[in-house]
């Protein structure tokens, strides 16, 4: 007949304390389990009850104040969310922006659209007008002049004579900016500028530009 022997009494009090601890780490477990779920669980309650998200549209807008004649970059642009119907209808993507020249000056935050691109909607800001380039002799008097600007086209013959209005009031639609072919030695002399004036002057205009010399003066 076989009989059970009984640890000795040091081993039995090391193992008492062995599973007293191993539950506590159990529980303690169990309650951090617990916590985590009923979290998740409170989050998954509060996005369920949420509002859905307002429908918005991607709008690029000039990332800080931008002259005319700024051929944009990425670093002009970047792109906001507005409400669908607060986007412009002539608003342009990223893609279409980058590497395009301002006819206009374009404040940070302001949106980027064909219309403010040396583009041929350009005369759509100036409807009745026709676009003239001009030449002026002068490249100091170019960079005076602000798209938008009013101004009078003055003629005077190259060897002296009496001074003529050639075109009254016109209004500077684009500065475009100088290019290499400009600053060249063999270039003639001067920067281009495009105009919009009455069709009726378009002939005197072109004329005069080919034979006179021209610079403006700015018109009340």
């Amino acid at each position: 007949m076989s009989s059970t022997t009984s640890p000795p009494p040091g081993l039995r009090r090391r193992l008492t304390r062995w599973r007293r601890r191993t539950r506590r780490r159990v529980l303690a477990r169990r309650r951090l389990l617990a916590a985590v779920l009923a979290a998740v669980a409170a989050l998954a309650a509060v996005k369920a009850t949420a509002p859905p998200a307002a429908p918005s549209a991607a709008l690029v807008v000039a990332s800080r104040d931008l002259p005319a004649g700024e051929r944009l970059g990425p670093g002009d642009l970047e792109v906001v969310r507005v409400a669908p119907g607060s986007r412009p209808a002539r608003a342009l993507t990223r893609a279409d922006a980058v590497g395009e020249v301002l006819a206009s000056p374009l404040g940070a935050g302001e949106p980027v659209t064909d219309l403010r691109l040396l583009t041929r909607d350009l005369l759509d800001t100036a409807p009745g007008l026709t676009a003239v380039p001009v030449r002026l002799p002068d490249a100091a008097v170019v960079d005076l002049l602000r798209v938008g600007d009013r101004v009078d086209v003055v003629a005077t013959a190259p060897r002296g004579g009496v001074a003529t209005t050639v075109a009254a009031d016109v209004r500077v639609l684009a500065v475009p900016p100088a290019v290499a072919a400009e600053q060249a030695s063999a270039a003639p002399p001067g920067r281009l500028v495009l105009l919009g004036t009455a069709p009726e002057v378009v002939g005197a205009l072109a004329a005069a530009a080919a034979r006179d010399y021209l610079t403006v003066v700015w018109s009340g």
